[in-house]
């Protein structure tokens, strides 16, 4: 049984931030289930631009308003606190915050914890191999 708290997390190697956000990583491949679990913050009044190419994603939005944009097909979708979001085909996407979103992420495969968004927008594929075998690098933005 594995059991932490936001507050356990907040501070450590696995309370990762970039510009837009910031995600404190409560479940990560080194805890082998097979699905990371995030709770992450996209700050008020910024614009973040996504591509889960390596990943799926599944997020529930718990607190803060924005839109959703799928940018394939340009449909605008309202994030509000009850609403989710899956990534199943690997969509590009942008977040637009109007206000703190705080929402509850699930990737898979599951992030190894220092993984953040390339030029496109995109989280490398880290597994733990590569996290021993690089000594575990500092987050880039």
């Amino acid at each position: 049984m594995i059991v932490r708290a936001l507050a356990d997390i907040e501070g450590t190697e696995r309370d990762v931030s970039a510009e837009t956000w910031s995600s404190r990583r409560l479940i990560l491949a080194d805890d082998r289930v097979g699905f990371s679990l995030h709770d992450t913050v996209i700050r008020a009044g910024t614009e973040t631009t996504m591509w889960y190419r390596n990943h799926v994603e599944a997020v529930y939005c718990i607190e803060g308003t924005g839109t959703l944009t799928d940018t394939a097909t340009g449909d605008v979708h309202r994030l509000e606190a009850g609403t989710m979001y899956l990534l199943d085909q690997h969509d590009r996407h942008v977040v637009n915050a109007e206000t703190d979103l705080r929402m509850v992420c699930v990737f898979n495969p599951p992030c190894v914890g220092t993984e953040t968004h390339d030029a496109d927008g995109v989280y490398p594929l880290l597994t733990l191999d590569d996290e021993e075998a690089a000594g575990e690098p500092e987050p880039t933005a």
